[in-house]
């Protein structure tokens, strides 16, 4: 999406481990409110750049995060799950002990969020990333 936009790209999980380490450690050695301090912070300084910015996918369960998104376009990007065991095959989440069954469970609970706080939604279900971009473009008038 960024290269479309031909504009930076923002991880904002990036600018966490970047300056704090890996997220694992934050969660185990400062716990999840922490976390949650330190992703708040790192929204506040991905969305004063133009560009894309990636969340992590608890960004907007913060009142304050979901408050300063107001100012930026989001978009939320909804899937069907299929494609997820394979994604969390290797992965190391603190919040996702249990694989898909605990990333179901997570997602069904933050989907109401995501949806108030997205301008529009891209369901990327069974279809390739250049099919979602070019979506995404066309709701944003580019």
């Amino acid at each position: 999406m960024a290269k479309a936009l031909k504009v930076p790209f923002i991880d904002t999980d990036n600018l966490i481990t970047d300056e704090h380490g890996p997220i694992p450690a934050i969660f185990e050695e400062r716990g999840e409110p922490e976390f949650r301090r330190l992703e708040e912070k790192a929204m506040e300084k991905a969305i004063r750049e133009t560009g894309v910015v990636a969340t992590g996918g608890g960004a907007v369960v913060s009142s304050l995060t979901r408050k300063r998104l107001k100012a930026v376009t989001v978009v939320y990007l909804s899937t069907d799950g299929k494609h997820i065991a394979s994604r969390l095959k290797n992965g190391n989440r603190p919040l996702i002990q249990n694989g898909v069954e605990d990333w179901r469970r997570i997602y069904e609970e933050r989907k109401p969020v995501y949806k108030e706080t997205a301008d529009f939604e891209v369901n990327t279900s069974g279809q390739p990333i250049n099919a979602s971009i070019q979506e995404i473009l066309k709701k944003l008038g580019k």
